[in-house]
């Protein structure tokens, strides 16, 4: 069964560097330049968990989130940003984000917290 995670994220690079280690690491990645990209595909798989970035280009990653916790999406939310700003971090571990992390964060780290909500999500 393949577990497909999301990467919201409008740095190409960070989508194709995290792109490869999830691979490495046995998910099915697929990623999005933006948060109106997620949203507008209408071919998405059932995701097992989000790695979102806070800041991007349109709607923000809090946005999408704010948007997913209205609509009582059951995914769960990994952020993963270069602007570590305490209020957004507390705001997004209020909204029930499973995970908040900076971008130097060492991968093995992020992969770990995504293997452990994916599994949970996926059962």
């Amino acid at each position: 069964m393949n577990t497909y995670i999301a990467v919201i994220d409008d740095e190409s690079s960070l989508c194709i560097s995290l792109g490869r280690l999830l691979r490495l690491s046995g998910f099915d990645p697929v990623s999005y330049p933006s948060a109106e990209a997620f949203l507008a595909d209408d071919k998405k798989p059932r995701f097992d968990c989000l790695l979102l970035d806070i800041r991007l280009g349109g709607m923000s990653g809090m946005d999408l989130f704010r948007l997913l916790v209205e609509q009582k999406s059951q995914i769960p939310v990994v952020f993963i940003t270069a602007f570590d700003d305490p209020d957004i971090r507390v705001e997004a571990e209020a909204l029930g984000c499973a995970g908040f992390f900076r971008k130097t964060t060492p991968g093995g780290e992020i992969i770990e917290v995504i293997r452990h909500v994916a599994h949970a999500h996926a059962h």
